[in-house]
Protein backbone atom coordinates (compact mmCIF):
# COMPACT_ATOMS: atom_id res chain seq x y z
CA UNK A 1 0.00 0.00 0.00
CA UNK A 2 1.34 3.49 -0.18
CA UNK A 3 3.86 5.45 1.61
CA UNK A 4 2.97 7.85 3.19
CA UNK A 5 4.58 10.82 5.81
CA UNK A 6 2.93 11.08 8.82
CA UNK A 7 2.61 14.61 10.62
CA UNK A 8 2.37 12.96 13.98
CA UNK A 9 4.68 11.60 16.96
CA UNK A 10 2.03 9.41 17.80
CA UNK A 11 3.18 6.07 18.59
CA UNK A 12 0.00 4.86 18.31
CA UNK A 13 -1.30 6.50 15.16
CA UNK A 14 1.97 4.81 13.63
CA UNK A 15 1.41 1.91 14.94
CA UNK A 16 -2.73 2.22 13.61
CA UNK A 17 -0.87 2.80 10.17
CA UNK A 18 1.64 -0.17 9.90
CA UNK A 19 -0.74 -2.53 11.18
CA UNK A 20 -3.32 -1.70 8.30
CA UNK A 21 0.01 -1.92 6.11
CA UNK A 22 0.35 1.57 5.35
CA UNK A 23 3.74 2.36 5.36
CA UNK A 24 4.75 5.73 6.89
CA UNK A 25 7.77 8.02 7.73
CA UNK A 26 7.17 9.97 11.11
CA UNK A 27 7.78 13.90 10.95
CA UNK A 28 6.43 15.08 13.43
CA UNK A 29 4.96 19.07 12.31
CA UNK A 30 5.71 20.62 16.21
CA UNK A 31 2.82 23.03 15.29
CA UNK A 32 1.56 25.28 18.41
CA UNK A 33 -1.63 23.67 18.94
CA UNK A 34 -2.54 25.19 22.28
CA UNK A 35 -1.91 28.88 19.75
CA UNK A 36 -3.94 27.57 17.42
CA UNK A 37 -7.07 26.48 19.77
CA UNK A 38 -7.16 29.41 21.76
CA UNK A 39 -6.89 31.84 18.43
CA UNK A 40 -10.05 30.07 17.64
CA UNK A 41 -11.70 29.58 20.57
CA UNK A 42 -11.80 33.60 20.39
CA UNK A 43 -13.58 33.04 17.18
CA UNK A 44 -16.25 30.73 18.47
CA UNK A 45 -15.38 28.04 16.54
CA UNK A 46 -16.62 24.93 17.04
CA UNK A 47 -14.64 22.01 18.22
CA UNK A 48 -14.65 20.11 14.97
CA UNK A 49 -13.79 22.88 12.66
CA UNK A 50 -10.75 23.42 15.57
CA UNK A 51 -9.62 19.54 15.17
CA UNK A 52 -10.47 20.15 11.61
CA UNK A 53 -7.94 23.20 10.83
CA UNK A 54 -5.22 21.45 13.28
CA UNK A 55 -5.52 18.35 11.35
CA UNK A 56 -4.94 20.27 8.06
CA UNK A 57 -2.09 22.96 9.18
CA UNK A 58 0.13 20.03 10.24
CA UNK A 59 -0.58 18.46 7.01
CA UNK A 60 0.60 21.07 5.08
CA UNK A 61 3.60 22.42 7.00
CA UNK A 62 5.16 18.79 6.57
CA UNK A 63 3.67 18.91 3.11
CA UNK A 64 5.04 22.06 2.24
CA UNK A 65 8.73 20.70 2.77
CA UNK A 66 8.16 17.53 1.30
CA UNK A 67 6.64 17.92 -2.22
CA UNK A 68 5.03 15.13 -3.95
CA UNK A 69 4.71 12.88 -0.65
CA UNK A 70 1.14 12.61 0.41
CA UNK A 71 1.27 13.66 4.17
CA UNK A 72 -0.93 12.47 6.65
CA UNK A 73 -1.74 15.00 9.36
CA UNK A 74 -4.19 14.33 12.74
CA UNK A 75 -5.94 15.63 15.69
CA UNK A 76 -7.95 14.91 18.78
CA UNK A 77 -10.04 16.87 21.12
CA UNK A 78 -12.06 15.98 23.74
CA UNK A 79 -14.78 18.23 23.98
CA UNK A 80 -16.83 18.16 26.82
CA UNK A 81 -20.45 20.70 26.33
CA UNK A 82 -18.44 23.13 23.95
CA UNK A 83 -15.46 23.69 26.02
CA UNK A 84 -11.97 21.72 24.64
CA UNK A 85 -9.95 19.65 26.87
CA UNK A 86 -6.42 20.01 26.35
CA UNK A 87 -3.84 17.39 27.06
CA UNK A 88 -2.63 17.70 30.37
CA UNK A 89 0.90 18.94 30.88
CA UNK A 90 0.97 17.74 34.63
CA UNK A 91 -0.31 15.27 36.70
CA UNK A 92 -1.87 17.12 38.86
CA UNK A 93 -3.55 18.62 35.65
CA UNK A 94 -4.50 15.38 34.58
CA UNK A 95 -6.70 15.27 37.98
CA UNK A 96 -8.14 18.17 37.52
CA UNK A 97 -8.99 16.92 34.06
CA UNK A 98 -10.24 13.54 35.14
CA UNK A 99 -12.30 15.09 37.59
CA UNK A 100 -14.12 17.34 35.17
CA UNK A 101 -14.87 14.51 32.78
CA UNK A 102 -16.00 12.26 36.02
CA UNK A 103 -19.73 10.65 35.37
CA UNK A 104 -20.32 12.96 32.52
CA UNK A 105 -20.51 12.15 28.37
CA UNK A 106 -18.13 13.87 26.32
CA UNK A 107 -17.06 13.59 22.83
CA UNK A 108 -13.86 12.89 21.50
CA UNK A 109 -13.27 14.39 17.97
CA UNK A 110 -10.79 12.91 15.32
CA UNK A 111 -9.86 14.65 12.54
CA UNK A 112 -7.53 13.25 9.33
CA UNK A 113 -6.17 15.45 6.82
CA UNK A 114 -4.30 14.63 3.30
CA UNK A 115 -2.22 17.09 1.89
CA UNK A 116 0.14 17.04 -1.36
CA UNK A 117 2.23 20.07 -2.14
CA UNK A 118 1.15 22.00 0.47
CA UNK A 119 -2.87 21.76 0.53
CA UNK A 120 -5.23 19.49 1.30
CA UNK A 121 -6.46 17.18 -1.28
CA UNK A 122 -8.80 14.77 1.57
CA UNK A 123 -10.06 15.05 4.99
CA UNK A 124 -12.23 13.38 7.24
CA UNK A 125 -13.58 14.07 11.12
CA UNK A 126 -15.19 11.99 12.96
CA UNK A 127 -16.49 11.60 16.66
CA UNK A 128 -17.30 9.23 19.51
CA UNK A 129 -19.42 10.14 22.99
CA UNK A 130 -17.25 8.42 25.75
CA UNK A 131 -19.19 8.22 29.55
CA UNK A 132 -16.92 8.20 32.00
CA UNK A 133 -18.09 6.10 34.63
CA UNK A 134 -18.69 8.62 38.58
CA UNK A 135 -15.18 8.24 40.27
CA UNK A 136 -14.37 8.49 43.84
CA UNK A 137 -11.06 11.28 44.11
CA UNK A 138 -9.34 8.20 45.00
CA UNK A 139 -10.58 6.38 42.32
CA UNK A 140 -9.33 8.74 39.83
CA UNK A 141 -5.89 9.04 42.09
CA UNK A 142 -5.27 5.54 42.16
CA UNK A 143 -5.98 5.24 37.94
CA UNK A 144 -3.17 7.46 37.29
CA UNK A 145 -0.97 6.08 39.76
CA UNK A 146 -0.77 3.04 36.99
CA UNK A 147 -0.36 5.41 34.01
CA UNK A 148 3.44 6.15 33.01
CA UNK A 149 4.08 9.59 31.99
CA UNK A 150 4.82 9.12 28.32
CA UNK A 151 1.24 7.67 27.91
CA UNK A 152 -0.52 10.31 29.99
CA UNK A 153 0.82 13.44 27.55
CA UNK A 154 0.26 12.03 24.85
CA UNK A 155 -3.07 10.22 25.21
CA UNK A 156 -6.05 13.22 26.58
CA UNK A 157 -5.20 11.60 29.72
CA UNK A 158 -6.79 8.02 28.73
CA UNK A 159 -5.36 5.21 26.72
CA UNK A 160 -8.76 3.51 25.49
CA UNK A 161 -6.22 0.55 24.50
CA UNK A 162 -5.07 0.18 28.07
CA UNK A 163 -5.97 1.35 31.21
CA UNK A 164 -8.57 3.92 29.92
CA UNK A 165 -11.20 1.77 28.88
CA UNK A 166 -11.75 1.05 32.65
CA UNK A 167 -12.76 4.50 33.29
CA UNK A 168 -16.25 4.19 31.03
CA UNK A 169 -19.53 2.84 31.58
CA UNK A 170 -20.21 3.35 28.11
CA UNK A 171 -18.50 4.13 24.26
CA UNK A 172 -20.49 5.61 21.52
CA UNK A 173 -18.65 5.44 18.02
CA UNK A 174 -15.14 3.76 16.46
CA UNK A 175 -12.47 2.46 18.36
CA UNK A 176 -9.91 3.93 15.94
CA UNK A 177 -11.50 7.36 16.05
CA UNK A 178 -11.09 7.09 19.91
CA UNK A 179 -7.34 6.21 19.45
CA UNK A 180 -7.27 9.36 16.81
CA UNK A 181 -7.08 7.76 13.68
CA UNK A 182 -10.15 7.20 11.53
CA UNK A 183 -8.24 4.42 9.73
CA UNK A 184 -11.00 2.34 7.80
CA UNK A 185 -11.61 6.02 5.76
CA UNK A 186 -8.05 6.34 5.49
CA UNK A 187 -7.63 2.83 3.46
CA UNK A 188 -10.74 3.76 1.72
CA UNK A 189 -9.32 7.13 0.51
CA UNK A 190 -5.83 5.34 -0.38
CA UNK A 191 -7.66 2.61 -2.37
CA UNK A 192 -8.84 5.48 -4.14
CA UNK A 193 -5.82 7.25 -5.08
CA UNK A 194 -3.54 4.79 -6.35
Amino acid sequence: MNNIILASKSEVRRKILEENGIKCKVLPSNVDEDFVKNSLLKEKITPEIISKNLAELKANKISQKEPNNIVLGADSIIDLNGQIISKPSSREEALKILKKLNGKTHNLISSVCMSKNGSMIWNFTDKAALTMKKMSDKEIVDYLKKIKDESLYAYNVYQIEGEGRSLFSKIEGDENTIMGLPIKQIKEYLKNYE
